[in-house]
């Protein structure tokens, strides 16, 4: 493929540029407050940091607006961003049951253990739109701070009440019971309902994660690679993709359950430069999910389910959901199909929006050398020979 550089056109580009300032920097409206963006947009500062792999809601926020709401740009400015910042320390391996819920459902069970905590959503709310010319007045006389207390977990339905399978109300705890409760799948292991792909020995020595950002994943790859390319995935494609499993022309059977779906905090740890010693340096809110899937194979075992997988940065439900049932297709078929491949080489917003904006590059070599040869082949009064087929022997 080749290209060509533009001469005479940077005075162009920069005039190009400084419109793109002027008319976002000095619009005439009042000027989005990295505060109004990671309170009001927090679901949009979410998914640039899941999609960029750097968790830091004030630098989201700022590409968030300068990319003028794209969120794939923003993505891409916060990944270079990265780039160029030193990596102080490694973080310690956390537990995924430390995290301390703002948000659990099962659907899979109607009164699991610990409860049903609906938190911020609107997932039973009709799609109606609400035209405002200002801010809505402050209901139940908490305003914000019964907002922010929302997101923090000091708080549910306004007045510290926790909402069961039932759509009762009780009293919110503080206990590990309830804002660290028991996983559905403890319950279907305990009733050898699951297939245990645990090691046969516990204590031995687990392979090194792999990190995407050093090196890039290439099939066959581990498991750890296809999940950390997962929760760096363009959120659309990583749905789309999963989408198709399901539906699309593969042929692959899936019956899936949602088993748990979690958003909260958990710890982010590193090691003291002196001690050695894990030591707490903040948390981050992140999304888990574990999607139960139904195997109906011959050479699987039909009196068991399967269990796959789902963790990303912030509050992104939908991709963690298709993460975790991406995670248990890809064990299923990924080693029969492209499905691995498509995981580990297009789901990346920056490389396949990449590929795609740099045909708006200037292409006209390119594409003159195509023009001379259709005008050769008509020259010579020739026509054209099709290809042949793939694997056809030639006569």
């Amino acid at each position: 493929m080749g290209y060509s550089g533009a001469r005479g056109g940077l005075e162009a580009i920069l005039a190009a540029e400084d419109l793109v300032r002027r008319s976002r920097d000095h619009a005439p409206a009042p000027w989005a407050e990295t505060g109004q963006i990671t309170a009001r947009f927090r679901l949009a500062v979410d998914r640039v940091m899941g999609e960029a792999g750097l968790y830091d809601e004030q630098t989201a926020a700022h590409a968030f607006r300068q990319a003028e709401g794209d969120t794939l740009e923003a993505a891409h400015l916060v990944r270079a961003h990265r780039s160029a910042l030193p990596r102080l320390a490694r973080s310690e391996p956390v537990n995924p049951d430390e995290m301390v819920v703002l948000r659990r459902i099962v659907p899979a069970h109607r009164t699991p253990e610990g409860p049903q905590l609906l938190g911020r959503t609107s997932d039973y709310t009709g799609r109606l739109l609400e035209r405002l010319d200002g801010p809505p007045a402050a209901t139940n006389g908490n305003g914000d701070g019964a907002a922010h207390g929302l997101e923090t977990g000091e708080s549910q339905n306004g007045n510290g009440r926790l909402a069961d399978g039932n759509g009762a109300t009780r009293g919110l705890g503080t206990g590990d019971s309830q804002r660290r409760p028991r996983r559905f799948s403890e319950l279907l292991r305990e009733m050898d309902l699951l297939v245990d792909h645990r090691p046969a020995d516990p204590t031995a020595p687990r392979p090194e994660p792999f990190d995407v950002t050093r090196r890039p994943a290439r099939p066959p790859a581990p498991r750890s690679a296809v999940l950390a390319s997962m929760a760096r995935a363009e959120t659309g494609a990583l749905v789309g993709l999963w989408y198709r499993s399901i539906l699309g022309p593969d042929g692959n059977v899936h019956e899936v359950t949602l088993g748990e779906v979690r958003h909260g905090r958990l710890p982010l740890r590193v090691k003291h430069p002196h001690t050695g010693a894990p030591v707490t340096v903040g948390h981050f809110r992140a999304t888990e999910t574990e999607a139960i899937e139904d195997l109906d194979g011959a050479d699987e075992d039909r009196g068991r389910f399967d269990l796959g997988y789902g963790l990303c940065f912030g509050h992104n439900e939908r991709k963690a959901i298709a993460m975790a049932n991406l995670d248990i297709a890809c064990r299923r078929f990924g080693r029969d199909t492209p499905l691995e491949q498509l995981l580990l080489l297009t789901v990346d917003g920056l490389d396949s929006g990449g590929f795609l904006e740099h045909l708006k590059l200037p292409h006209y070599v390119t594409f003159r050398s195509m023009v001379d040869r259709k005008l050769a082949v008509r020259g010579t009064g020739e026509r054209p020979r099709a290809t042949d087929p793939i694997g056809k022997d030639c006569e």
